[in-house]
């Protein structure tokens, strides 16, 4: 095997992988839930006793919006049901050079987000036959104020027994958290029964912007959760339209993932909590939500119920202290194991140069310099391998069609050369789940995200506009073929050889530039680092003798 066909080979696994990754978003088999909960399950029950989480109701006429400001977050809640409807993130904008915060949750025709919440449960509002409570608040709207760290936002609202449920937000400085806790006081003559649920609502369909392109594996878009059986685990929107998920487990956390973004409900880390997912509005809409054990709070006494929601961009290490395993939702596929040192180093570089494509082009150097042995030990052996091409050729005119004395004269000869027919392929084994990892670290990473590099790469995280590194990644990948030596005489495989270069560069028109730059410069390295060889090769006389053969 000489470098052409091993430039097809990563080409190819690279394709499939993509191609793969693709079908298992679109086209794969169902995986079985958990549990299956009756099918009506999105309809509460009659009884007040009921635990189930309430179905949608027809808004109230005496219903606002409340506005909830910190440096990092702007919300609206909902005075009917407490619900956050609306959620910008001040900090990331729609595009970049743009004023206008992203915006995460939102309640708009044909586009719903919301993350809800409220207490079921016998005595619980929310299981109200005459529908959810509307809250009263003191203000429309509430900011964090310079110098301090937590705004603390109590709604109200007073049952027929006089017992008065305060529902408080807490959103804290330079966090992504959002704090829901009910603080009740009974102060009834009767023991309440109360349960919590958080849960987040999203429409199905995909919006436009969040739609993927056809040449690259898109970002996974849909549900997730996590239990202590399952540290991660995907829960895809044609699964919750078929079946219910009901699972009971220690902790846990349950969330809804688009690229870069995820917003999620952590439930308290010692109580036994009840995931569950049902799909509403005639398969339009799909839930995903997180119910927590039943309390009883005795005459006379108080109880503070709740949990804690996440809503902003996949920051790994924030989210690693909000719950147990929400950092997995920075999806790096099976190669987790890699990608995650790879994205540790990434962002040690980033701390030293201050500049993410540069970063980039020093991860590819580190790995391509420590995956130097593996390149030599590659080219080696395809350089022996090419020197043995007129014996190889004479053993097949000596045996012709008999491919049993064939083999065994090949094995013989590797013997005696002391050749390895495989040392040109192990080496790519090695390097491929390197790169892929690679890759997905990449193409995961938030922090590149409106990141600039420099000159016309404003965004890392987007298609070069000019597409200069895609056609310059052509140019190097054209070069590595034109300086690579063959013995190809196949047509057929040679036509493929040379078309290689365009379907590469083609297919990385489309590609975000952080992943071009890469590539581009891991070409760069392959050709300095052949270079190198061959030249070694050449004092040892095996490259000389390979090309004069």
């Amino acid at each position: 095997m000489d470098s052409q066909r091993n430039l097809l080979v990563i080409g190819l696994l690279v394709v499939s992988f993509l191609l793969w990754q693709q079908w298992q978003a679109d086209k794969a088999p169902k995986p079985q839930p958990v549990a299956v909960t009756q099918t009506d399950s999105s309809v509460p029950q009659a009884s007040a006793a009921s635990t189930d989480v309430p179905a949608d109701q027809a808004p109230m006429a005496n219903r606002q919006l409340i506005k909830l400001v910190s440096d990092q977050l702007e919300l609206l809640v909902d005075t009917q049901g407490g619900d956050i409807v609306d959620a910008k993130l001040l900090n990331h904008t729609v595009a970049q050079g743009s004023n206008e915060p992203f915006e995460l949750l939102m309640d708009k025709p044909g586009r719903l987000y919301i993350a809800q919440s409220g207490l079921i449960g016998r005595d619980g509002p929310d299981s109200r036959t005459e529908g959810r409570p509307v809250y009263t608040s003191a203000q429309n709207e509430y900011r964090l104020a310079d110098g301090q760290d937590k705004l603390v936002v109590p709604f109200t609202w007073t049952n027929a027994d006089g017992v008065t449920f305060s529902k408080e937000f807490t959103l804290t400085r330079g966090k992504y958290t959002v704090g829901v806790d009910y603080k009740v006081t009974n102060t009834s003559s009767k023991p309440l029964e109360l349960q919590f649920y958080g849960q987040l609502k999203q429409t199905i369909e995909a919006p436009a912007d969040q739609q993927s392109h056809a040449m690259m594996a898109s970002a996974y878009r849909g549900a997730a959760y996590s239990t202590t059986e399952n540290r991660y685990q995907k829960e895809k929107f044609d699964t919750i339209k078929e079946n219910n998920l009901n699972v009971t487990t220690a902790g846990g956390w349950v969330g809804m993932l688009q690229h870069y973004f995820v917003a999620a409900w952590a439930g308290e880390e010692n109580g036994k909590n009840t995931l569950y997912t049902r799909s509403v509005s005639n398969n339009q809409d799909a839930i995903i939500g997180l119910k927590e054990p039943l309390q009883s709070v005795a005459a006379g006494a108080s109880a503070s119920l709740g949990a804690t929601l996440w809503v902003g961009p996949k920051l790994q290490d924030e989210m690693a202290t909000v719950a147990k395993h929400l950092d997995l939702t920075v999806d790096y596929g099976w190669l987790w194991f890699i990608a995650q040192p790879l994205f540790k180093l990434l962002k040690f570089l980033h701390s030293l140069v201050g500049n993410w494509g540069v970063a980039i082009i020093l991860i590819t150097l580190i790995v391509r310099g420590a995956m130097y042995p593996l390149t030599k030990a590659q080219y080696t052996s395809m350089a022996k391998m090419r020197m043995l091409q007129p014996k190889l050729q004479a053993l097949r005119e000596r045996f012709g069609d008999d491919r049993q004395k064939m083999s065994q004269g090949m094995m013989e000869l590797y013997k005696q050369e002391k050749v390895n027919p495989l040392g040109g392929c192990f080496p790519i084994l090695i390097q491929m789940p390197i790169f892929i990892a690679l890759y997905w670290t990449l193409m995961e990473s938030v922090e590149l995200r409106h990141a600039p590099f420099a000159l016309w790469l404003t965004d890392l995280s987007v298609k070069d506009p000019f597409f200069v590194l895609p056609l310059l990644m052509g140019a190097t990948m054209w070069w590595i073929q034109k300086m690579s030596p063959t013995t190809v005489t196949d047509p057929m495989q040679q036509k493929v050889m040379q078309f290689m270069p365009i379907i590469f560069t083609f297919m990385f028109l489309w590609f975000p530039a952080g992943l071009t730059l890469y590539w581009l410069v891991s070409n760069i390295v392959t050709i300095c680092q052949q270079t190198l060889i061959y030249r070694q090769l050449e004092k040892k006389g095996l490259h000389s003798r390979e090309k004069k053969s």
